[in-house]
């Protein structure tokens, strides 16, 4: 099954270096690596992670759980959005709204973030979650997000 959303004309990254810069970043979170999510694609404005099935990430029926599924997803956004920013940015999120679609039942995940609309402070991004299995992909999980560029802030690494 392919993303339900729509493809968007192609955005131009502000960074020459954005997929070094995204890979690095992503590789600093330590919560990505204890989940097992992983960076599968990087293009400007949209990014791909995978996660395999845990049953330590599930909830009380075998699921996984909402929370582990928001995780995926604002990191896809944030990425995403992060990938168009330019190099002295850092990012974070402002806010989210995730919908639960269906059960996440499968052998592993593919979450997909899109910029919608970025913007030199604000951007907004969407991301779905599929569940996979064998040649079978179902929608379960749908993200929106705002995400913030943040700038000359000491605490924060880029």
């Amino acid at each position: 099954m392919s993303s339900s959303l729509e493809k968007h004309p192609s955005f131009q990254p502000q960074d020459p270096n954005y997929r070094v810069r995204v890979e690095n970043s992503f590789a600093r979170q330590r919560a990505m690596t204890t989940l097992k999510i992983a960076l599968a694609r990087i293009e400007p404005g949209e990014i791909e992670l995978t996660f395999p099935y845990q049953e330590e990430l599930t909830q009380q029926h075998g699921f996984i759980h909402a929370g582990i599924l928001a995780t995926a997803l604002d990191s896809a956004c944030g990425y995403a959005a992060f990938s168009l920013m330019p190099p002295q940015a850092a990012v974070l999120t402002i806010e989210f709204k995730t919908n639960l679609l269906a059960p996440a039942q499968g052998d592993f995940f593919r979450v997909v973030g899109r910029v919608v609309k970025p913007g030199r402070t604000i951007t907004v991004c969407q991301a779905e979650a599929f569940a996979c299995r064998q040649s079978q992909s179902k929608l379960v999980a749908s993200m929106t997000g705002t995400l913030m560029a943040l700038f000359d802030r000491e605490d924060i690494q880029h």
